[in-house]
C-alpha cells in the first residue's frame, strides 16, 4: 500500500481526463428489455446536468459526448454555453445510421447510392453540429454488413465505404478529425464491413492525418489481446480515442474494469509506454456504456474512477527495471514487476490526493451523500424519459 503517490504521478494525473457520453445517463437495457428509473433524464440537458455531477466529485470528466440524432437541439450554441455554465464542455459527436430503416441492408456501403448519399449528408450534418459546439472528433460507428454468405459483394462494400468516408472526410474543418470505429459482430452475424482495426486502420490510414481509429474494448473476440493492439496503434500514430467498456461474452457495455481489471491496467500500461497520455498525441478517453439495473451518476462515478486507479498503477510500473529484465531475458523477474504495480493499493494515495485538490476523497460517497439522487428522483416527474434512440 502506498500512502503518496510519486510527483511525477500526481503530474500525469492531474492532467488526465475522460469524457462521458450522453446516452449512459438515459435508460437501457438488452433486446428484451429496456428498465426505466427514477431521475432519468428527459431531455438532452438533463443528461449533460447529470454529467455535470460526475465531473463535480470526480475532475475527471470536462466533456460530453452527444450522439447524433439523439441528442438534437435547435440551437447547439446555446446547449454548448449550457454545458459550460454547468463546468463542463461538449465532446466527440457520434453519428447513428443504424435505426433508420434505409438502411437496413447498410448505409455508407449501401448498394444504392441515394441511400448511401442519405448516410453521408447525416454525417455532413454532424459536422455542422461540430462546428456550433466546438467538438473535434466525429466518431463513426457502422452496423453496416451482411448476415449470409453471398448476400452482398465484400470487396465492393470496401469499396463504397472507402468513397463515402472520402467524401465526409474533405468536409472536415482544419481542426476537426474523423475516428472510425471497429466492430467485430452485431447486429451484422456473418461479416462486419468495419470488423477489426486492421479494416478501420487501413480505412483512415487511406483518408490522410485528420482520421485515426476508434478503439472500443468491449468489440473483440473472446482472448483479443486488446494490449497488443493498443501499442500497435500508437506506436502507428493512429489511435484516435477509446470506447472503455467491460465484457463478460460479448459486447455488453458494462463498467469499465468489472470484467477483468488486470486488462485493463495492461490497456493503460501501453497507453503510459506509448505516450497515449501525452497531450499532443491527441488520444481521447471516453466511456461507452449502459447501465441497466445500477443508478446511473453512480455508474459513470464508478467507471472514470476505476480507469483512474489502473492509470495509476500503470504510471507506478518501474520501466527501468522492466527494460533490464526484459533485456537480459528475466522472464519471471520482468512479470514481477508489472505485477507488483498491478497490485499495489492506491486507492489510500488517491484519496488523499483528490483532496488535496479540492475534490471529495471518496467520490461515491460524497453523492451519495449530497442528496442530489434524491433530488432528481423527486423534480423529473412527467415528460418522457431518455432512452436508446432518446
Amino acid at each position: 500500500m502506498t500512502s503518496t503517490l510519486p510527483e511525477a504521478v500526481q503530474g500525469q494525473l492531474a492532467s488526465q481526463e475522460i469524457e462521458v457520453p450522453s446516452w449512459a445517463y438515459g435508460n437501457s437495457g438488452t433486446r428484451f428489455k429496456v428498465f426505466s428509473t427514477p431521475g432519468t433524464p428527459r431531455t438532452v440537458q438533463e443528461k449533460i446536468a447529470d454529467a455535470a455531477q460526475v465531473h463535480l466529485h470526480t475532475g475527471l470528466a470536462p466533456r460530453v459526448a452527444l450522439h447524433i440524432p439523439w441528442d438534437t437541439v435547435d440551437d447547439y450554441s446555446a446547449l454548448r454555453t449550457y454545458a459550460e455554465d454547468l463546468g463542463v464542455g461538449l465532446g466527440t459527436i457520434n453519428s447513428n445510421t443504424f435505426q433508420d430503416d434505409a438502411y437496413k441492408f447498410g448505409s455508407l456501403t449501401h448498394t444504392d447510392a441515394a441511400i448511401r448519399q442519405k448516410a453521408i449528408d447525416h454525417h455532413l450534418g454532424c459536422i455542422e453540429v461540430m462546428d456550433r459546439t466546438g467538438s473535434r472528433d466525429l466518431k463513426i460507428w457502422l452496423a453496416d454488413g451482411t448476415n449470409y454468405p453471398g448476400q452482398g459483394d465484400i470487396r465492393s462494400r470496401q469499396d463504397r465505404l472507402a468513397d463515402s468516408l472520402a467524401a465526409i472526410y474533405a468536409q472536415l474543418g482544419p481542426d476537426q478529425r474523423l475516428v472510425l470505429e471497429y466492430k467485430f459482430f452485431e447486429p451484422a452475424f456473418y461479416h462486419t464491413d468495419v470488423p477489426d482495426w486492421g479494416t478501420s486502420y487501413a480505412q483512415t490510414l487511406a483518408l490522410g492525418p485528420k482520421a485515426s481509429v476508434c478503439l472500443d474494448t468491449g468489440h473483440h473476440a473472446p482472448g483479443t489481446n486488446i494490449e497488443f493492439i493498443v501499442a500497435q496503434l500508437l506506436r502507428l500514430g493512429k489511435l484516435g480515442s477509446f470506447d472503455f467498456n467491460s465484457r463478460f461474452y460479448a459486447d455488453d457495455d458494462l463498467i469499465v474494469g468489472a470484467a477483468d481489471p488486470f486488462q485493463l491496467f495492461r490497456i493503460m500500461y501501453e497507453v503510459v509506454r506509448g505516450g497515449g497520455l501525452d497531450a499532443a498525441t491527441g488520444v481521447v478517453f471516453m466511456l461507452d456504456q449502459c447501465h441497466n439495473i445500477e443508478e446511473k451518476i453512480p455508474g459513470q462515478i464508478r467507471s472514470v474512477l476505476n480507469v483512474q486507479e489502473m492509470t495509476a498503477r500503470a504510471l507506478l510500473v518501474d520501466r527501468t527495471a522492466l527494460l533490464a529484465a526484459q533485456e537480459s531475458g528475466d522472464v519471471l523477474g520482468a512479470n514481477a514487476i508489472m505485477m507488483d504495480a498491478f497490485y499495489t493499493d492506491v486507492r489510500p494515495a488517491l484519496a488523499t490526493w483528490r483532496e488535496s485538490r479540492g475534490l471529495p476523497a471518496e467520490p461515491l460517497a460524497a453523492y451519495r451523500d449530497s442528496g442530489h439522487q434524491e433530488k432528481i428522483n423527486a423534480a423529473r416527474l412527467g415528460g418522457t424519459q431518455s432512452s436508446w434512440g432518446a
